[in-house]
């Protein structure tokens, strides 16, 4: 079984959890049914609840917030919640996706195996693996999954803790299991599309299409581009032609996927190609791009196959933060997209940025409050949106060794009091939802119960704090660190991280220097 820990027509959108249930369904030896929070397949033998003959129960994991709702499948689905509670005839619970990827800790206690990377080597290796030892003993069998390159035994290793609690590192528990684990990468000519088109999904009746994996600019709070590494993009005619082409027999809306599609080398050529007069009522829609190579053809184009807007990730207005996070964009830049997309045709420009990077002072956000405000004076008529998140430190980045900034929340209300009367739109992330985040992506094994306890009010800032109260009251040993060393406080480089033992594209001496040339 492959669940998404959504409802139908979020998980059907997620191009990810496509692939993953295209590449099971393909396998003559596999028999998948799908399961979302709001609906699923039929079950195995057509019975209600767990079937009979569930070997694996898999589940795709995008973002941080939707891990504990793993808990709330595994128990609707009657499958012990702690990896150390099943027997030889439970399913072995595995999962993937970036936030395992990044930093599976907090969850590992909850999974038998978490498959670090790119699907499409790993997921077949971990099947292929599981069926030459589908009848030995559940140990066996996870000590066999261990061998595979990129899976993650959580069971089969420890954390070892020093005398004031502090993690001093995460060993395996047996000499014939990898010491560390490193994350694939597929490094084929063509990337992924959609298998599963329909109306019901939330971005209705589209076909996407991934134009690039990873990003070559290397913002340095960036999991997309860091974790993802190194940048790849299919080649025009045998990749992503063929790809747009699967899918425009059924339908006329294709979706361009990637961290920064308009980087691909070919981009501007497939832009023409889509000008064709064939592809006359076609849709066509891209994800965020480059400022920097926004040009009034690609205005044109989109608007001509039927886009709105444009998204570009612009991350400050201030000049000063975007070289401290490695954003190479100048402002003059950003003026240009805007003028770009406005005589193009387009109607809107949607731009993302944070508050709260590490070394931003209150001037920098003011800045940003002042090019919004430039922007609208500049190119009247032009629909100006902002979405704003707070930082928050993410696994194998450089700015891994940060924490949340408190202040951040004032931040935000700031461009809200600067903006909103102005006629732009904001789009904040909430302020407690990002330290949630920061507190799932940080932690290490001792979060797991916290979690349980969290259950039913994990929908609350509140709820969590006080489900973190509860635990780091109760004599368990090691004790939880505090919420404030987790969640805000910055951590030295000496520090041993909860994923030291997980090894991402760089090593943690690049990423530190990353970390040091930003904020030196």
């Amino acid at each position: 079984m492959l669940a998404f820990p959504s409802t139908y027509s979020v998980g059907i959108t997620s191009l990810g959890f496509q692939v993953v249930w295209a590449t099971l369904a393909r396998r003559a030896d596999v028999d998948v049914r799908r399961l979302f929070t709001d609906q699923g397949d039929p079950p195995h033998g057509g019975q209600r609840g767990r079937g009979p003959d569930l070997d694996l129960f898999g589940l795709s994991l995008s973002w941080e917030l939707d891990g504990p709702v793993l808990l709330d499948l595994l128990e609707q689905q009657r499958i012990p919640l702690w990896a150390a509670e099943r027997g030889d005839h439970d399913p072995i619970v595995f999962g993937g996706g970036p936030v395992l990827t990044a930093n599976p800790e907090p969850l590992a206690p909850f999974f038998d195996a978490v498959l670090l990377g790119d699907g499409e080597l790993l997921l077949p290796a971990f099947l292929d693996a599981l069926q030459d030892c589908r009848t030995a003993p559940r140990a066996q069998r996870l000590r066999s999954l261990a061998q595979v390159p990129g899976v993650y035994v959580p069971s089969l290793y420890a954390p070892r803790y020093g005398a004031e609690g502090q993690l001093l590192g995460v060993e395996p528990t047996e000499p014939d299991i990898p010491a560390t684990v490193a994350k694939q990468t597929w490094r084929g000519n063509t990337l992924s599309h959609s298998t599963v088109i329909t109306p019901e999904a939330a971005w209705p009746s589209i076909h996407m299409v991934e134009v690039v994996r990873s990003c070559p600019e290397l913002c340095r709070f960036c999991l997309a581009s860091y974790l993802t590494l190194p940048f790849r993009t299919p080649s025009l005619d045998d990749g992503l032609i063929p790809a747009v082409e699967a899918g425009l027999g059924a339908t006329q809306r294709l979706g361009l996927l990637g961290a920064s599609v308009t980087q691909h080398p070919q981009f501007a050529e497939l832009l023409q190609w889509l000008d064709h007069e064939r592809f006359e009522g076609t849709r066509v829609s891209v994800s965020s791009v480059r400022a920097a190579t926004v040009t009034q053809e690609l205005g044109r184009i989109l608007a001509k196959r039927g886009s709105k807007s444009l998204t570009i990730a612009i991350e400050s207005g201030s000049e000063r933060m975007r070289q401290v996070v490695n954003k190479k964009l100048a402002t003059e830049e950003i003026y240009a997209a805007a003028r770009y997309a406005k005589e193009g045709g387009l109607s809107g420009l949607k731009l993302y940025g944070m508050v709260g990077l590490p070394s931003e002072q209150e001037a920098d956000v003011e800045a940003t409050a002042e090019l919004l405000l430039a922007l609208k004076k500049a190119t009247p008529g032009l629909r100006l949106s902002l979405g704003v998140s707070t930082f928050v430190p993410k696994a194998h980045t450089p700015f891994q060794w940060q924490g949340v900034r408190p202040e951040a929340e004032k931040r935000l209300k700031l461009l809200a009091k600067r903006l909103k009367p102005k006629g732009i739109e904001l789009r904040p992330e909430s302020y407690g939802w990002s330290v949630i985040q920061a507190l799932l992506s940080r932690s290490d094994r001792r979060l797991a119960p916290v979690i349980v306890a969290a259950r039913g009010r994990h929908d609350s800032l509140g709820g969590w704090k006080q489900a973190y109260r509860q635990i780091g009251s109760s004599d368990i040993t090691p004790p939880l660190p505090s919420w404030e060393s987790v969640v805000h406080a910055p951590w030295s480089g000496e520090q041993v991280l909860p994923w030291t033992h997980l090894q991402g594209p760089l090593p943690v001496t690049t990423l530190r220097q990353h970390h040091d040339q930003a904020l030196s």
